[in-house]
């Protein structure tokens, strides 16, 4: 699991004290224990479901589809015809190549034939060197004109073969955009050559295609639990998990976004292409030994107005942070920690956070308290505005 290491955002909190009190009466604060707690973070999002594996059916042959035995929405096993094209041109061609083959046959035992006889004769010194190299030529000849026609004969018999198209895999048709008696022409010499005559899906297991908000991006990582409802099945909760995160973000009305890929199982194929779903990706879900309030923690730039509020001094606070510390503002915050002698200042090292808590791995011990504080600057506005209204009002 990643973790995340969060600057808490502070909130201020005023407890206790009446509108005419004065500052030094008001409590800026609340002690929080440290305790063990269940941290849990979710984000939520909206997509739409599609395949994982699709594939375009092409046809290779040109002419009318005779027959188109299967329909959209069909579960098809690998091997079984998908349409039948008009065989009677391929077939014609294939009879000629066969023809063809049987004359080429002829020719090249005539030639070789006669290359035994000029060896012969050439050897008895018969026949001039140019009429042995006629007749070598015309063997070479016949030989190469045997091999075209076996590979044309091959040719015909695939172009055959192609009048009947077959599914590759065991798949379920979602669309066909062709009929019985319309005809095609496939130039299969084009890149991507072929009439598309259907789509096919394995909808065993499906997809989500989320889109996930820049500000929540972060907290995504492949591997997550994903919890899933479409509208067809309000009362029933998919699972599934995300499977990648795509790079390239997208903005819709000014918003930014990132596809988030969330594969499921679809034994039962309730899950159908193009529902529209809304996801809950789970974050954090785990039970941590020591945690506290995000709001306790602190920064080095904003110490001394903490401390301020606590009544801390000034020397103490510069004295504490004469300490340089590894990961300041990352893994490493300040608290305000209460003791017997009064609010101290600690290090605490900090781990996975719901934004709520956080998980404190070094620093802090279940049963200690420490200070939620609001920054000096909200302290001020407050009692700024708490003066205006006491004015305002007598």
């Amino acid at each position: 699991m990643r973790y995340l290491y969060l600057i808490p955002i502070l909130i201020l909190v005023s407890c206790g004290g009446g509108s005419n009190e004065s500052q030094s009466t008001y409590s800026y604060y609340q002690k929080k224990d440290v305790e063990p707690k269940q941290l849990d973070l979710t984000i939520e999002a909206s997509g739409e479901i599609e395949a994982v594996y699709s594939v375009e059916i092409k046809s290779k042959a040109s002419g009318e589809i005779l027959d188109l035995p299967a329909e959209v929405g069909d579960f098809i096993r690998k091997g079984t015809i998908l349409a039948r094209i008009d065989q009677r041109t391929p077939k014609n061609v294939l009879d000629q190549a066969e023809a063809d083959l049987k004359l080429a046959e002829v020719r090249l035992e005539n030639a070789e034939a006669q290359l035994e006889r000029g060896q012969a004769l050439h050897a008895e010194g018969s026949i001039a060197d140019k009429n042995f190299e006629e007749i070598q030529e015309g063997f070479a000849s016949a030989k190469s004109q045997h091999v075209r026609s076996i590979v044309n004969v091959e040719n015909a018999k695939i172009a055959l073969d192609d009048t009947l198209v077959k599914s590759p895999l065991d798949a379920t048709i979602i669309s066909r955009p062709v009929e019985v008696g319309q005809v095609i022409s496939s130039p299969t010499s084009a890149v991507g050559g072929g009439t598309v005559l259907m789509r096919m899906a394995d909808l065993s297991k499906v997809r989500i295609r989320a889109f996930v908000d820049e500000i929540d991006i972060g907290k995504v990582t492949v591997g997550q639990e994903v919890s899933i409802r479409v509208s067809a099945f309000r009362e029933e909760i998919f699972s599934g998990k995300v499977s990648k995160i795509e790079p390239l973000a997208i903005v819709q009305q000014g918003v930014t976004i990132f596809p988030v890929l969330i594969d499921i199982e679809n034994k039962d194929n309730l899950l159908l292409l193009g529902m529209n779903t809304d996801v809950v990706i789970q974050v954090i879900d785990t039970e941590v030994a020591i945690s506290a309030p995000t709001g306790a923690l602190r920064t080095r730039d904003d110490a001394h107005s903490a401390a301020e509020i606590l009544g801390i001094s000034k020397a103490t606070v510069d004295n504490f942070l004469e300490e340089k510390v590894d990961g300041e503002n990352f893994t490493k915050f300040i608290v305000f920690k209460n003791s017997s002698n009064g609010p101290t200042l600690s290090w605490v090292e900090i781990g996975v956070s719901d934004l709520a808590n956080v998980e404190i791995k070094k620093g802090l011990s279940n049963g200690d308290q420490v200070f939620v504080l609001p920054s000096k600057g909200l302290v001020d506005y407050q009692n700024r505005f708490k003066e205006r209204v006491k004015n305002s009002f007598g």
